[in-house]
């Protein structure tokens, strides 16, 4: 397993959600990368954990760490797991990359009495003014890529999510922004303010 160390180093996202789930729970970490979120929770919150994943490289890593990861791919693969198997679903920084976001919201909400989703917020200021300066897609840290090779193919931003989230009937039960320092603040309501300051965003949710 990963040194003490190591655990305790996770990115300040997946530590916001660490906190919020319950020890003992159910979850399933969906797009779970090197498996960083599941060994911390298995080793800080004795999860039933499971996880899944695109990549190669990153099933490797967490089956050498011990952890209890197959390779799928969400937009196909989550329709195999039955309802309500699940206390939490958590879908960290991946939904951009998916090809229907609301139909993998709606899985994640069938298979999990909880839904956890984080995403880069592209209606950041600092995208905006990428955009205004420039006049080309972004590159940060959060969005890598250049246009032509990136695997994110649907961008949002905060005020897109609530409104897909009111279309579909799905409750909001926490809100979060990031800064770009990782530091989170709640929010409710319309989200002007925090879709023009918000780095990331950071939603728990249940079915309506």
């Amino acid at each position: 397993m990963m040194a003490e160390s190591a655990r305790k180093a996770i990115r300040l996202d997946l530590q916001l959600i660490a906190d919020m789930i319950e020890p003992g729970s159910r979850v399933l970490d969906v797009g779970c990368g090197d498996g960083a979120l599941l060994d911390y929770l298995f080793h800080f919150k004795q999860v039933d954990g499971r996880g899944i994943e695109l990549s190669t490289e990153g099933v490797n890593a967490c089956v050498s760490a011990g952890l209890s990861v197959v390779q799928g791919d969400a937009d196909v693969d989550l329709a195999d797991y039955p309802d309500d198997a699940f206390d939490f679903v958590v879908l960290s920084q991946t939904l951009q990359a998916s090809r229907a976001p609301k139909v993998l919201i709606e899985q994640l909400l069938r298979i999990g009495r909880r839904a956890v989703v984080s995403f880069p917020n592209f209606a950041h200021w600092r995208m905006r003014a990428y955009l205004l300066m420039h006049g080309r897609m972004p590159v940060t840290g959060l969005l890598p890529y250049q246009w032509y090779d990136t695997p994110n193919i649907h961008f949002c931003t905060i005020r897109d999510f609530v409104v897909m989230c009111r279309e579909m009937n799905v409750t909001i039960e926490h809100s979060f922004s990031l800064d770009h320092r990782g530091r989170a603040r709640r929010f409710r309501g319309d989200p002007f303010i925090v879709n023009l300051f918000g780095e990331q965003a950071l939603y728990v949710m249940s079915r309506g």
